[in-house]
């Protein structure tokens, strides 16, 4: 059995060597080849160095270093298009997706399976609005769309060839939720428990408002549900203006003063909120789209790097 281990890495040049350490030491223990691609999404400090040079001397490593800061899909994405093995398990180099569990996970493969994911039971590093915030993302797209994507399941999975094989052809979206087409591809699949410990070095690369970003985006890709959202608001503000009309007119034939001023500026105050609130997201769907239109490449690569045994 052959096996590509896929590593996503932006700035990580405090932890990436003792990973490269803990994955070496994991993968000795099963019978199995591997295959390390280090993906390097546009890194900012040393990490394409430190890459390089565990190339030099690990030649099952291959660094592919992209021209700039694509996205942490994208960056997987590439990994997985220079794949050609038997299995791809894609991973983070900060060691919250522990090594230890790929044993596991090739063991479900080899049982069958052409996806296995992994599900988060708790976190070191995960306060209260985390936790919070995650909660509420799932509920929120499983309920928006027909998909039923399982909660906490993280960027650390397998993928058989076939699979592989289907993203690398057919699912090229621009705009894509990765963890989430992987749950909805279909085929054989399982899901495996995990703690994920708190990051060795570094920091987080998701601040809040790229969280936020990152959700509406998701929501966007797996649901049409939010521009549904205009019908029922124009429904919602028809059905107030019908009123206003009727309290206008009895005031008027009653011959008593009517008092409009407050509720006209209330009235229109709140339909141009809800009118941007609607035209922004159709905008959002609409730049979705202008994205296709364009088919600009998902990323560009710099160069490659590999062991000199292997050039």
């Amino acid at each position: 059995m052959t096996v590509s281990i896929v590593v996503s890495v932006y700035n990580e040049e405090a932890v990436i060597e003792h990973f490269h350490s803990i994955l070496s030491e994991q993968t000795a223990k099963i019978a199995a080849t591997f295959e390390f691609i280090f993906v390097n999404d546009g890194s900012t400090d040393a990490s394409a160095t430190l890459i390089d040079q565990l190339a030099q001397t690990d030649g099952r490593i291959t660094g592919i270093h992209l021209s700039r800061n694509f996205g942490h899909e994208a960056a997987m994405l590439a990994g997985i298009d220079h794949s050609h093995c038997d299995a791809v398990i894609c991973m983070d180099s900060d060691l919250q997706h522990p090594p230890a569990l790929i044993a596991n996970m090739l063991a479900a493969f080899e049982q069958g399976n052409d996806i296995v994911t992994t599900q988060r039971t708790s976190r070191a590093d995960g306060g209260l609005f985390k936790r919070l915030s995650s909660n509420l993302f799932y509920k929120t797209i499983n309920k928006l769309s027909n998909s039923n994507l399982q909660p906490n399941v993280s960027d650390f999975f397998l993928i058989s060839k076939r699979v592989a094989h289907i993203i690398q052809n057919d699912l090229r979206e621009r705009t894509r939720f990765l963890r989430g087409l992987i749950q909805n591809i279909g085929f054989n699949t399982i899901s495996l428990p995990y703690e994920a410990p708190a990051r060795s070095a570094g920091h987080s690369k998701y601040t809040p408002f790229k969280l936020i970003e990152h959700s509406l985006t998701a929501i966007c890709s797996f649901s049409k549900a939010p521009l549904k959202i205009g019908i029922y608001i124009g429904l919602g503000f028809g059905l107030l203006s019908i009123v206003l009309i009727a309290y206008s007119l009895t005031m008027w034939i009653i011959e008593r003063p009517v008092a409009g001023y407050t509720t006209l500026i209330i009235f229109l105050s709140t339909f141009a909120t809800a009118l941007f609130v609607i035209l922004g997201l159709i905008g959002y769907y609409i730049g979705f789209i202008f994205d296709e239109v364009k088919q600009r490449p998902i990323y560009l690569i710099d160069r490659i790097k590999q062991s000199p045994s292997k050039q």
